[in-house]
């Protein structure tokens, strides 16, 4: 057994991707429960529903499992830009009968200046946190290092990387650009995203950094966990590959479009919460094409016209303005239960 999976707490190299929206109490026990690690994301909560989420799964479960937290730069409104937005949606609302929201939230506050889950985090001392979009301050890391919390952080480049190690964090998740879901990248506007594949960043990484890598993106099954440990990744994060277990909360309009063609197209857009996501391809991601991103409000404010447009398509029978997040290697989904599909994958790598 590697020493990250023995600091971690698992059995096996197998970490469940904290998808929020998506990722459950009772998927992340399942994974764990099958010698994985299990993940519940809380950056669409506040701490009291994060505290929520972590008595669920500690209810079904005695294993380790990792809480995902979002440090994204908190969005500047710009209300110009965003009556804009709303002005370009309005058609697409029209057309089931509703209108957009007089104005837009945001709805999603960011970990950085979210003291009341900081202190949260420091008092149920999950085994494991992990950082997505960024990092928070120094003094935050040290005091959960402090509470003997193992910290991960997700990166897009080396430069990210170097950054989070240099921050304290125990190990790298190298997310490749055929990832599912959100683009961890720290700053989606510098136009400086070099859309490293998940192969070639983890090499990358696992030469260039001192502690672990985790290699995330378009890993599936055993053969692809197989693959990232010949290259040097300690573990293997997966996150599409268990969207269709009857444990997700995806909804039916998403589970049936991962088993359609959609799967074998998917794209990175930023028209649905405001910043890079890959998704399956659906109305949303087709309107989202023909829109530059800065005529797009950050996110998440984006994120609130976003939710507000599928729920009015859902509320028609349309399914196909979700966030239907997934990764390039959607196709080769499989709806098992998440214990079924850690053992399978168990089996595939052995």
């Amino acid at each position: 057994m590697s020493q990250l999976l023995e600091t971690l707490g698992i059995a096996l190299p197998i970490i469940q991707a904290p998808m929020a929206g998506v990722s459950t109490p009772a998927m992340a026990a399942a994974v764990s429960n099958a010698g994985g690690l299990g993940s519940i994301g809380v950056g669409a909560t506040d701490a009291q529903g994060a505290r929520r989420m972590i008595a669920a799964v500690r209810a079904l479960s005695e294993r380790p499992f990792n809480v995902n937290v979002f440090c994204h730069q908190p969005p500047k409104p710009d209300a110009t830009l965003e009556t804009k937005w709303l002005a370009r949606l309005q058609p697409c609302f029209k057309q089931f009968g509703a209108e957009p929201p007089a104005q837009l939230r945001e709805i999603y506050r960011s970990f950085l200046e979210d003291a009341a889950m900081f202190e949260l985090l420091l008092e149920e001392r999950p085994r494991v946190v992990s950082f997505h979009f960024g990092l928070p301050s120094t003094e935050c890391i040290y005091a959960l290092r402090e509470a003997k919390i193992v910290l991960l952080a997700s990166a897009t480049s080396l430069a990210e990387a170097r950054a989070a190690t240099a921050a304290g964090v125990h190990a790298v998740v190298a997310q490749g650009y055929e990832a599912g879901g959100h683009r961890g990248v720290f700053d989606p506007d510098a136009n400086t995203d070099d859309c490293l594949g998940t192969l070639a960043l983890t090499r990358l990484l696992t030469r260039e950094l001192a502690v672990p890598v985790i290699a995330s993106g378009g890993i599936m099954d055993g053969v692809g966990i197989s693959a990232v440990l010949r290259l040097g990744a300690a573990a293997a994060q997966l996150g599409t590959a268990f969207i269709a277990c009857p444990e997700s909360d995806a909804d039916a309009g998403y589970r049936a479009a991962l088993a359609s063609d959609a799967a074998n197209h998917t794209v990175m857009t930023r028209a649905i919460s405001g910043r890079p996501a890959r998704c399956l391809r659906n109305s949303f991601t087709a309107l989202g094409s023909r829109i530059p991103a800065n005529e797009i409000p950050g996110y998440p404010i984006a994120y609130d016209a976003g939710k507000a447009l599928n729920a009015a398509a859902k509320a028609s029978g349309n399914y196909t303005y979700g966030a239907q997040w997934a990764g390039q290697g959607a196709p080769l989904a499989r709806a098992l239960p998440a214990s079924e599909l850690v053992a399978t994958l168990e089996r595939e790598l052995r």
